[in-house]
This record gives structure tokens, sequence and C-alpha cells, in this order.
């Protein structure tokens, strides 16, 4: 078990939320065999629209926002040799909080020869969010993990900036027991990270894709470096280590930021899981 992120005490109001997943194969299909769930997150039922091997589940919250004091747990288990893709059916809404910390904690634990995609859509952090994001994935020897995770900071539609509260971040993977990646951040509102040019450059858009549990061919890194944005002034980048993948976007535009998501796993899903990309149909709704 990972260290559990401080938080003050939750308000009576607050939703406490957990959702456990288990996915199987069994003969040639990936099944959703277990699904439990304690307050507002649900799954809706197993799709398959690329086939029976690989599983297509929707992560619902029907709240829509997490407030301050709000703590939600999903824990997902892929078993060996079944394949998972999750997503969300539209973007994540961080609210104002009156002082109390709000927290997602996501757990992925990924069979030898599983595949787990985790690809919600992207997070609005409001204005005088207190947010707290942390995601884990354990990999067995084998395994694979593609992830994408896009901020977007304040209502930009209405003009908001993120000029109060602040976002807490941490990622980790494992393969095989041993650590391959970990990653802590903490951006504040209205601090000079924002404007920096080692933090978000006076973006309010930041996307991170990685990818863990192979090695990345270097045609498909130069495939990957080769793709460009529809924003003129984005910025990004893409570099391999031995076991992860990592590409990072800074825009302004959220529909921008997927794109360029979209055009990077194109090239490494064939890699990944030998399957073309798919985009969920929800996406477009």
């Amino acid at each position: 078990m990972t260290a559990r992120l401080p938080l003050p005490d939750p308000s009576p109001t607050a939703w406490q939320a957990r959702l456990d997943l288990g996915f199987e194969r069994r003969d040639a299909a990936t099944i959703l065999a277990r699904r439990h769930h304690l307050g507002p997150l649900r799954i809706q039922k197993a799709l398959y629209p690329e086939g029976p091997e690989l599983c297509h589940a929707i992560v619902l919250h029907p709240p829509a926002g997490i407030c301050g004091g709000d703590q939600l747990r999903i824990d997902i288990e892929v078993g060996a040799d079944a394949q998972a893709l999750l997503t969300t059916p539209g973007a994540g809404k961080w609210y104002r909080s009156s002082g109390q910390a709000a927290e997602q904690r996501v757990n992925i634990k990924v069979g030898a020869g599983g595949t787990a995609e985790w690809l919600p859509q992207e997070s609005i952090v409001f204005d005088g969010a207190e947010a707290r994001m942390r995601t884990v994935v354990d990999l067995a020897e084998g395994a694979r993990y593609l992830g994408v995770e896009t901020l977007c900071f304040g209502r930009r539609a209405s003009g908001e900036t993120f000029a109060r509260g602040s976002l807490h971040l941490a990622s980790d993977i494992r393969l095989a027991g041993q650590p391959v990646w970990h990653e802590r951040g903490r951006i504040d509102g209205g601090s000079a990270l924002l404007h920096s040019p080692i933090g978000l450059a006076g973006f309010g858009v930041c996307s991170t894709v990685l990818a863990a549990g192979f090695a990345t061919p270097p045609e498909t890194l130069t495939a990957c470096r080769g793709t460009t944005s529809a924003e003129d002034a984005a910025q990004f980048g893409v570099s391999a280590l031995p076991q992860v993948f990592v590409a990072r976007y800074l825009g302004h535009s959220t529909e921008a930021a997927r794109a360029w998501f979209v055009a990077l796993w194109q090239h490494l899903r064939p890699v990944f899981i030998g399957r073309e990309m798919a985009v969920p149909r929800i996406w477009n709704t």
C-alpha cells in the first residue's frame, strides 16, 4: 500500500466515494469480473467497440464536480493477459474550496501480459480549489500501462485564472516491484510558477502522457517527436527512458491538447498493445 496524502478531517457534507474494479481474461475475452462502489462513483456496463479481447469502461462521478473535503478513490485491477481501457464521460471539475482539501486517488494494478489504458478527460481546476491528485501504477513483469492527465487552470471560457488555491500532484509507476517513475508537483494559485519558463510559462493547459512497461522503438519515438499541434504557440516534447515514455504539452486549449494526445496515441498504441488507435465514442458527445 502507498502512503495516504495528508488531509484534514472531511466535512460531514463531503462525499467519501470509492470504486473497485477487476478485469479478468476468460478464454478470448476480457470481462469486468468485479465491480464494487461506495458513494457517488459508478461504472457503466462493459463495452466492446474493439472486440471481446479489450474491455472499455466509463467511470462516472454523478455529482460532476469535486468539492473541498471530498475524497475519491478508484482501484483498478487488470488481470494477467486482460486488456482494459477506462475513460470518463466529460471534464472533471475541482471546485473552489472554503479551506478543506479534496483528494482523488487512482490505484492501477496490471498482471503479467495485461494492458491498462487510463484516459480520463481533462480536469478543470477552479480558482480557489484545494486539490490533491495521486496516481499509483503497479505493473507485473510483461504488463503495460498508458495514461494521460490534462489539467486546465481556471475556467478559461469565462476569463477565470488560477489566482488562489493549490494543486498537489503525485505519480508513481512500479514495474515488477521496482520504481520506474516517481514525480511530485505543487502548483499554487497566483504563484510565479504559473508564468515561469520552468513552470507553465503563462499557459493555462498542461498535459502529461506516460506509457510504461516497454522500450519505445526508435522509429516510434521519431514519429512522436514529429507530432505537431494546431496551437501555433503551444510547447510540447517527448522523451523515452528504458521502460517509460513521457510526453508533455503546454497550451491554451484543451481541445488542441487532446488532438495532440490522439496523434501520439496513434503512433504508440500499435507498439503498446498491437492495436490501432480507437477514440472512445464518449469523447465525441
